[in-house]
């Protein structure tokens, strides 16, 4: 069981909203209060102090800023098998599922300009994490690697990782494949050089024309840099109209 024990009404609430929300079981303390003997981690306030009755268990003190990361801190401390693995479904929204050893703790599908800093967020203070990213999506995914130099990612094989989607299920399809792709051991990479096909070149000036209304189409250096991701095709087309 874990105990909240603080004086600090931010961290109380959020702390307690986040265990709710993962129907975890819990029970709150005053900071000098005794734990109960079923007691295995206790949460409390950075400015809190630790009565001597508490001592003996597992202690998460956390900011009162970030109650999840602080939660999911305290959850694969109880697991003992907390290692954070992060898959990812690269596309325009990647899909991105973040794994305590076997446990999904979180999942996103966010436009591919804050994937990174997702991901950035989601290992903060993990031990031994790792990144494992599909190989579809060539450009989008070499562009998400380019913005994690400092993280280790594994690309995996991506075939048959996205499910058939049920009724209801319309959205999810990136969101589950993150989650096969982060089951998959894939090949270590620092990075991945990728040179657009003529067949991506020639799509993405076609969508300049599109976006221009049909008044110009980007040439094919301007098409080039938007397909590495130097530029979008807005900018691209701003670029040529000078």
């Amino acid at each position: 069981m874990i105990v909240v024990a603080t004086t600090d009404f931010e961290i109380y609430h959020g702390v307690v909203n986040e265990l709710r929300d993962r129907g975890v079981q819990f029970t709150t303390r005053e900071p000098d209060e005794a734990i109960p003997d079923t007691a295995e981690l206790l949460i409390t306030g950075s400015d809190d102090e630790i009565s001597p009755s508490q001592i003996g268990i597992e202690v998460v003190q956390i900011d009162a800023d970030d109650p999840r990361s602080a939660v999911e801190r305290a959850l694969a401390l109880l697991r003992g098998d907390g290692r954070t693995v992060i898959g990812i479904d690269p596309g325009d929204r990647p899909g991105i599922a973040v794994f305590s050893g076997e446990t999904i703790v979180a999942a996103f599908h966010v436009p591919i300009a804050d994937a990174a800093d997702t991901i950035r967020d989601e290992i903060e203070g993990a031990v031994d994490p790792i990144v494992r990213i599909g190989d579809g999506a060539r450009l989008k995914g070499a562009r998400i690697i380019d913005e994690l130099p400092d993280v280790p990612v594994e690309l995996v094989d991506e075939t048959g990782t996205t499910p058939y989607l049920g009724t209801g299920a319309r959205g999810m399809g990136d969101v589950l494949a993150a989650v096969n792709i982060a089951r998959i051991e894939g090949e270590h990479i620092e990075s991945r050089d990728i040179e657009p096909t003529t067949g991506e070149i020639r799509m993405i000036k076609e969508r300049s024309r599109k976006q221009s209304g049909g008044d110009r189409t980007i040439d094919e250096d301007l098409a080039r840099r938007v397909a590495l991701g130097d530029l979008s095709v807005e900018e691209a087309l701003e670029e040529h109209r000078k």
